[in-house]
């Protein structure tokens, strides 16, 4: 018979059940020997159902079976070693293993040896016992004298350690009695301190949980004595319930409530789920579930504070006045969700809240600018320590009603994190028709953000998801004109700074021309930022004067801005006055606003290859492409002697990429010059996206661009015939000081810039 996971040793009884049907089958046939003799062997592999010789160890035990009785697994047996066998060889596998074996005698060692080996293993296996079994000692001095050989008192020993298959068959291998107590001396040292480390971990963790039944105890004792004292945390539980009673609750929300409140009363004061529990109901409390201010519908009160605030933007004021009207006719309508997009410095945060000054409302401002965590916005689930609302929550907190206006800033810069997207959460934040149910991970309650006016600004939208995009009206604030730049200082800069330098601007007159001195040779943006910092600097420098014991200007000469702010940064007189062959001039649309670009191209000697320079991106490299193309096919027109030679294509400030395909037309009248020989006109520049069959596609951005042209001294721009619409947006004043040249083909744009064209089919 073969055991998957015991080794039976001499002289020890044990019980098993055969499940197996060669098991049963050995058994079968042992009792039915008149000795009732069966070999014992273990398996190498206790997966092996069916054993073979080779899966088996060669040394066993010869055994007696003592009892045997019948269970619903099979025959339960118990069995007792009589001696060591030796696997000689296999006769027969079916139905069960029969072999011819061998006894394997023990060798005798020295005398004096054995007794101390002995003696060893008697005191470790007492130390052990106290140990492991101190209620049920067992006379082990009397079983070793008892004992007829030093090899049964190492099997009876043995057998009571909870030994590997493996240990347990090395031990029956064993020839020699003095090996044999070695063995078992160094097994019962490895018991022996394996038990003691254990009675020492129980120990302490015994001490442990009964230090923390003392605290438990002592802590109700002096709950209890507070209670009688009335200074006892019931207190708190009570202004805690008081204030449920009188807060104006949802009714979801206060069942929730109640039904935390009473939990927290059956639990500990120290608990950490009880301070949970009431910095929760804290934040429920504290939340404007019911509380809302009373919109100012006035029109005229409205256009009045937009107006005294801002400068221009229109577009932005009519569209609040709209918003205003309708509330006016339907109080139940929704707010808008709006987004602001332009340059930076065109005013867009400080708009909104001018925006919420007219309606009435309470204002507060989010950066989502580096945002990459959607925690965040949703909170973090009070499971976690230190969790926290999310910042949507706590700004309508701050508020103190649940219809502020919410600045949400920079939306187009939210960061990408493996924690999650926080534009993914601001889908739900942000949809009407889901934001009545908004649900902090740390309220988990429904919240109302239906009434919240959402106004969100981004410099360009092309980072913002699409999704996020659809559920927002985009409203664009373009950059201003310089005669508005001069109105915005004259009205809310120049005032503001010198209030903070300490002066009176009623003391000090500061003309047309010396701001527009200022923009011009000491700003290039589209919005007044630089503006700003540049009178900033101008204040300081007569506030120093006047610290100093001088004398207040009563007015500021234009040639003194060099004195007072340096030589100016931007000279954008010293532009090309004069274009070579093979440079025109483009606009391009940048997150800052419109800019000014040239585009240069040479013909080298030899090639016919072409080179792109200026780290330009795909699309602007396929523009320049279609050019090329366009322009050889029309080289008859342009007068051109050879077109032979590679050529060479850069876009001047090259540290910075660039990209898109609105600089196609600028591309392909610099070709067109270079192939024909003759320079573009300087005082044009040019914006549109071409076609090889030649036709000129709209583009955007054509406000901003318009008004870089402007600002860099240009006076022609020629346009696509498709943006015809959007010359409405420019300002009066830059529509009648500007040539704005709309043009349907690149025919029509090189005639425009290029002297001595005539129109030519196209030549293939």
């Amino acid at each position: 018979m073969t055991l998957r996971t015991a080794v039976l040793l001499p002289y020890v009884g044990l019980a098993v059940v055969a499940r197996r049907t060669h098991s049963a089958s050995a058994i079968k046939a042992a009792l039915e020997s008149e000795d009732r003799a069966i070999a014992i062997f273990a398996q190498r592999d206790p997966t092996t159902e069916t054993p073979e010789p080779e899966h088996l160890y060669t040394v066993g035990t010869r055994a007696v079976i003592q009892r045997v009785a019948a269970s619903d697994d099979g025959p339960r047996v118990v069995l007792f070693g009589l001696g060591r066998l030796s696997l000689e060889e296999v006769v027969q596998t079916s139905p069960f293993l029969q072999a011819e074996v061998g006894d394997l005698p023990f060798v005798a060692g020295d005398a004096t040896e054995l007794e101390a080996h002995q003696r060893d293993a008697l005191d470790l296996a007492n130390r052990l016992q106290k140990i492991v079994r101190p209620t049920q000692l067992v006379n082990l001095e009397q079983i070793a004298a008892e004992v007829e050989s030093p090899m049964h008192l190492v099997y009876v020993i043995a057998s009571a350690l909870t030994l590997s298959v493996e240990r347990a068959q090395l031990l029956l291998q064993i020839d020699s009695q003095t090996d044999a107590l070695r063995m078992l001396v160094r097994y019962l040292s490895h018991e022996l301190n394996v038990a003691e480390l254990q009675n020492q971990i129980s120990s302490r963790a015994s001490a442990t949980i009964d230090q923390r039944q003392r605290e438990y105890l002592l802590r109700q004792q002096m709950h209890a004595i507070r209670d009688e004292l009335g200074e006892g945390d019931g207190g708190e539980l009570e202004e805690l319930r008081q204030a449920l009673s009188e807060a104006e609750l949802p009714e979801l929300v206060r069942s929730e409530s109640e039904r935390t409140l009473e939990r927290m009363a059956r639990l500990p004061a120290e608990s950490a789920e009880y301070n949970v529990s009431r910095n929760h109901l804290s934040v429920i409390l504290e939340l404007p579930w019911n509380e809302s201010t009373e919109d100012n519908l006035d029109l005229a009160h409205a256009r009045q504070v937009l107006d005294a605030d801002h400068f221009g933007l229109e577009e932005v004021k009519e569209r609040v006045l709209e918003h205003l009207a309708v509330l006016r006719l339907n109080p139940e309508a929704q707010a808008p969700i709006l987004c602001f997009v332009g340059p930076p410095g065109v005013g867009k945060t400080s708009l909104g809240a001018s925006i919420a000054r007219a309606l009435g409302r309470r204002f507060e401002r989010l950066s989502l600018g580096g945002m990459h965590d959607e925690a965040e916005l949703r909170g973090h689930r009070r499971t976690y320590v230190g969790a926290i609302p999310g910042r949507i929550l706590q700004a309508i907190r701050r508020a103190g009603a649940n219809n502020p206006l919410l600045m949400l800033d920079e939306v187009d810069k939210i960061g990408h994190h493996f924690r999650g997207d926080a534009a993914a959460a601001l889908l739900e934040i942000l949809d009407p028709a889901q934001n009545s149910d908004f649900r902090d991970n740390y309220l988990d309650l429904p919240f109302d953000l239906s009434k919240v006016f959402f106004i969100t600004t981004a410099n360009a939208l092309d980072t913002v998801p699409r999704p996020l995009l659809d559920r927002m009206e985009t409203v664009a604030l373009g950059g201003y004109s310089e005669e508005e730049k001069i109105e915005i200082a004259r009205r809310y800069l120049f005032p503001r700074r010198w209030r903070e330098a300490g002066l009176d601007e009623d003391q000090l007159e500061l003309s047309d021309e010396v701001l527009r001195g200022i923009i011009r040779g000491y700003t290039g943006e589209a919005g007044v930022r630089q503006l700003e910092r540049a009178l900033g600097s101008l204040a300081r420098k007569i506030a120093l004067k006047v610290a100093e014991g001088g004398s207040r200007p009563a007015a500021i000469e234009p040639e003194e801005l060099g004195e007072l702010l340096g030589p100016p940064p931007r000279l954008h007189e010293g532009l090309r006055k004069q274009l070579p062959v093979g440079v025109a001039t483009g606009l391009a649309w940048t997150e800052a606003g419109g800019d000014v670009l040239y585009v240069e191209a040479v013909r080298l000697a030899a090639g016919d290859d072409l080179t792109l320079t200026g780290q330009l991106g795909e699309v602007m490299k396929e523009s320049v492409l279609a050019a090329r193309s366009y322009v050889l096919s029309r080289r008859r027109a342009l007068g051109a002697q050879a077109t032979e030679g590679s050529v060479h294509v850069h876009v001047p400030a090259g540290a910075i990429p660039k990209d898109g395909p609105s600089a196609g037309i600028t591309m392909a009248v610099a070709l067109a010059s270079l192939y024909s020989e003759v320079p573009v006109r300087s005082d044009t520049a040019m914006t549109g996206e071409i076609t090889l069959s030649g036709l000129v596609l709209p583009v955007g951005g054509i406000r901003e661009k318009v008004l870089a042209a402007h600002r860099a001294g240009l006076r022609r721009v020629i346009l696509p015939r498709g943006n015809e619409q959007d010359l409405a947006r420019l300002p009066a004043t830059i529509r009648e000081q500007m040539d704005l040249v709309l043009a349907e083909t690149v025919a029509e744009v090189l005639e425009a810039v290029i002297s001595g064209l005539e129109p030519e089919p196209l030549d293939n």
